[in-house]
């Protein structure tokens, strides 16, 4: 049986904290897909999701 890759969501939020922009992540665990997020942060917040369960919030130090 064919195993499915989890499928992870970054939500790029803008200062309101409203969802700007969705990116598919396409990485193979939890700790890959933490890394990609964090490196999308550049003055916006950034959520992290896999489904319905948020993994975490990174925080712009701007």
């Amino acid at each position: 049986m064919e195993q499915l890759m989890p499928e992870y969501r970054a939500y790029i939020l803008g200062s309101d904290g409203h969802i700007q922009l969705r990116l598919e992540l396409d990485c193979v665990d939890e700790p890959t897909a933490s890394e990609r997020a964090k490196q999308l942060v550049n003055g916006q917040d950034v959520e992290l999701w896999e489904g319905a369960r948020k993994i975490a919030t990174y925080r712009s130090e701007e």
